[in-house]
C-alpha cells in the first residue's frame, strides 16, 4: 500500500483544521483528563471565578503552545525535528482538551482574544523556525521553563479545595518539564538577551487579559 505525500495545499487545510479546533474549544485528547476519577469539590463564588481565571490563563497558554508547535513545525529545517515538534504538539492537545473541559466544570468559557493569541503565536513559531532548528529548540526550552513556572504559581494560587484543577496542572507540569529536556537534548540553546525577558514580558501580559476576557 503506497503513503500518500500531504501538498502543500494538504498541509495548509491540515493547518487550517488544527487552528478551528484550537480556537473552537474541540479538541480530542488522546490521553484522559488527570481529573476524571476526582469528585468536584465545593467552591463558593468568588473561588470558583478565581479557579476559572487560572484555569482560562493555563487554556490560552495551550491555544499559544499549539500554534508556536505548529508554526516551527511548519518551517522547521529538519524532518526529526519537525516530527519532534509535532508530537509535542499533540500532547500538548490533550493539555488544550483537559483546560477546556476544567473551564465548562467551572461554569466558564475560554478567553475571547483566543484567535488573536493564536495568530500571534504562530507568527513567532514560524519566524523562530526561519532562524534555524537549534534557536527554534532554545526556544521551545525557554517557553517550556516559563510555563512550568507560571503553572507552579498556578498551583498556590488554587483553592485548596480545588483538587480537580490541581491534577490537571500538575500532569501539564510535568510534561512541560520533559517537552523542555527533550528539547534542549536535540540541540535547543539559550536564547540571547533580550529574548528571555521579552518573552516573559509578553507572557504577562496574556496572562492578565486571558483572566478576565
Amino acid at each position: 500500500m503506497s503513503v500518500r505525500t500531504l501538498s502543500r495545499i494538504d498541509r495548509l487545510l491540515t493547518g487550517c483544521e488544527r487552528a478551528l479546533e484550537a480556537v473552537g474549544g474541540a479538541p480530542l485528547a488522546q490521553r484522559p483528563s488527570p481529573s476524571a476519577d476526582l469528585a468536584e469539590s465545593e467552591l463558593d463564588e468568588a473561588e470558583r471565578r478565581h479557579a476559572a481565571g487560572l484555569m482560562r490563563i493555563n487554556h490560552t497558554g495551550e491555544v499559544c503552545a499549539q500554534a508556536l508547535y505548529l508554526g516551527q513545525a511548519a518551517l522547521a529545517r529538519d524532518a526529526d525535528n519537525r516530527e519532534h515538534l509535532l508530537h509535542a504538539a499533540a500532547e500538548e492537545t490533550d493539555h488544550l482538551a483537559w483546560c477546556a473541559e476544567r473551564l465548562q466544570q467551572l461554569d466558564s468559557r475560554p478567553s475571547l482574544l483566543n484567535p488573536l493569541w493564536y495568530a500571534g503565536s504562530y507568527a513567532i513559531g514560524a519566524a523562530a523556525a526561519l532562524a534555524g532548528d537549534a534557536l527554534s529548540l532554545g526556544f521551545v526550552v525557554e517557553t517550556e521553563r516559563q510555563v512550568e513556572a507560571h503553572l507552579a504559581d498556578h498551583l498556590q494560587q488554587l483553592p485548596p479545595q480545588d483538587e480537580r484543577s490541581r491534577a490537571v496542572l500538575t500532569r501539564m507540569q510535568a510534561d512541560e518539564i520533559r517537552h523542555a529536556q527533550a528539547a534542549q537534548q536535540r540541540g535547543g540553546i539559550d536564547l540571547p538577551f533580550p529574548l528571555p525577558q521579552l518573552m516573559h514580558a509578553s507572557s504577562m501580559v496574556m496572562k492578565t487579559v486571558a483572566y478576565r476576557l
